[in-house]
């Protein structure tokens, strides 16, 4: 009598993508998700009401299509609770994956992790978003800077999902709870994060919007949460020597950071700031 040996079994993956016009970005992330080297996933896209092609890249690529709003907490929960995979992985509709990215996720939540992060790197056009891409080089594996994206579902679930109270620290948030005081782990594979041509304005709008969540980030978290939004981050002091060698990247860096800080500032303080110019489609000119 020959004994067989089963073949290992392994987890379905449940992708999470929140779109919201979402065109010129989602089709790249779409393929790179085709390309994984890992088996099974299943892609769920949840789009917010867009206007552009995202619905029909969508249908191109996707296994399941939700419509949900009104900001990315609340998608990523109806993704979560419509998705069948034993993970979940949660993606921005403007990333693209290494192809090793699903299974170095996986085999980081197999040796026990509760929460994994994945390092990224950002490309784009333009100075800002060269100084971006410069800052995003310090914080690849920075604990305190970077959140976990890769879960297993029940956890996410009986964690009570993205506080949808929160746009802008729910990543850390979610990280946090679920991962508690140890440290998250970080998978050995890349993320590229395109930053499309960023502008300062832009950037300090988007600070802005994120900075009206912070008090509520604080009161949940006290002093954890201080640290993750100090721009006082032991991260760029190691790279000191990077700076000194780029020293008009360093110098657009401090700008860039110190503008964000006092436009988060701002918005923490309370002052009113439409969300339809960050998230939402903007409100049509008088």
């Amino acid at each position: 009598m020959v004994v067989r040996t089963p073949e290992p079994v392994t987890p379905l993956v449940s992708l999470i993508v929140t779109t919201k016009n979402s065109q010129r970005t989602l089709a790249a992330l779409l393929e790179s998700v085709r390309r994984q080297d890992y088996q099974p996933i299943e892609t769920v896209v949840v789009d917010n009401g867009s206007t552009d092609k995202t619905p029909a890249i969508a249908r191109r690529f996707a296994d399941k299509i939700l419509e949900q709003g009104p900001e990315r907490s609340a998608q990523r929960n109806a993704g979560i609770r419509a998705a069948a995979g034993e993970y979940v992985f949660i993606l921005d509709a403007d990333m693209v994956l290494d192809a090793d990215v699903v299974r170095a996720a996986v085999a980081a939540a197999g040796s026990g992790a509760e929460a994994v992060a994945v390092p990224e790197e950002s490309f784009g056009e333009g100075f800002w978003s060269a100084c971006k891409t410069f800052e995003r080089s310090f914080y690849a594996t920075d604990p305190t800077v970077c959140a976990a994206r890769f879960f297993r579902r029940r956890r996410v679930l009986d964690a009570g999902g993205y506080d949808e109270a929160l746009t802008g620290p729910e990543d850390w948030d979610l990280s946090m709870c679920i991962a508690g005081a140890a440290p998250i782990a970080f998978a050995r594979a890349r993320i590229l994060h395109d930053e499309g041509r960023q502008s300062l304005g832009s950037l300090c709008r988007k600070k802005y919007y994120y900075g009206r969540s912070m008090p509520a980030f604080v009161r949940k978290h006290g002093g954890e949460a201080m640290k993750r939004i100090s721009p006082l981050r032991a991260s760029l002091f190691f790279g000191v020597g990077a700076m000194l060698r780029h020293p008009v990247l360093a110098s657009g860096l401090f700008v860039m950071k110190s503008a964000e800080w006092m436009a988060g500032l701002a918005g923490l303080l309370g002052s009113r700031l439409r969300p339809e110019s960050i998230y939402r489609s903007p409100p049509e000119q008088a």
